[in-house]
């Protein structure tokens, strides 16, 4: 019987013991710093390191004060004519380089695919008496910068400015010309001139994802071009020249698509 209580008494000194050396090892536990595996990781995206956005953009040009001639005015875009100008759609494509999340800086060419046309045009042709038909077009090349003063998790709002070389082609056409071969010649002839653009804008992104995006962009330019008295040497035989010249006000509005290339 002695043996048997002495036996009983250390087992309940060794559970004690075993209890004891539990507890403590808990408290330590809980009481150590947590390591960084261990705490819940934040949804990083693309905005949190430096990154390429490809984009691109069709929208429409307005030139409220330059219609391509009296006649013809507001131009020919999807949502029909627009002010007494000219105006027509435009394709786009932005290469842009995002350092940090509040700054972007990149360059872009933006071209008007389908000029508006005048089948009649009245005073071209000089004094011809050829019938003829006008159309005018539009290139741009140059460099922007965007901030982003406005964002959230799916949303965000940028401004910025640009600034290049604008490229304006008048293409005009004999109607009445007899058929002939190419080799003779043809046609048509195009005069353009070459100037300055510069400009702000303002847009909107919607984060479809982490890669892609879209948004809505509009942009106020000021071309520069060179005076009507320097564009003499670029009109054609029959004195057709060049229709715009000196300063020139330009609004676009356009729908942009974009991807996001991780560096």
């Amino acid at each position: 019987m002695a043996l048997t209580s002495l036996r009983s008494r250390g087992g309940r000194a060794v559970l004690a013991r075993v209890a004891m050396i539990a507890s403590v090892g808990m408290g330590v536990a809980a009481g150590a710093p947590a390591y960084a595996d261990d705490l819940p990781h934040e949804h990083v995206t693309l905005l949190d390191r430096s990154h390429t956005v490809a984009e691109a953009e069709a929208g429409i040009i307005a030139l409220p004060t330059a219609p391509i001639s009296p006649a013809s005015r507001g131009g020919s875009t999807p949502l029909g004519a627009v002010g007494n100008g000219d105006a027509t759609i435009q394709t786009g494509i932005h290469i842009l380089y995002r350092a940090t999340r509040d700054w972007a800086i990149g360059a872009g060419a933006i071209f008007a695919p389908r000029p508006t046309s005048d089948p009649n045009c009245a005073n071209c042709g000089g004094a011809s008496g050829l019938s003829r038909s006008h159309s005018r077009s539009y290139l741009f090349l140059g460099g922007e910068g965007r901030y982003y003063p406005f964002r959230t998790r799916w949303v965000e709002g940028w401004v910025g400015v640009t600034g290049g070389t604008i490229v304006v082609a008048d293409r005009f056409t004999t109607t009445s010309a007899p058929m002939v071969p190419s080799l003779l010649g043809t046609n048509q002839v195009t005069v353009s001139s070459t100037g300055f653009a510069v400009g702000g804008q303002a847009g909107v992104d919607y984060l479809i994802s982490d890669s892609f995006v879209v948004g809505l962009a509009l942009r106020a330019d000021w071309w520069l071009l060179p005076d009507e008295s320097r564009l003499l040497s670029s009109c054609d035989a029959i004195n057709d020249c060049p229709t715009l010249h000196g300063s020139v006000a330009a609004f676009e509005l356009g729908v942009t698509m974009g991807y996001r290339i991780p560096l």
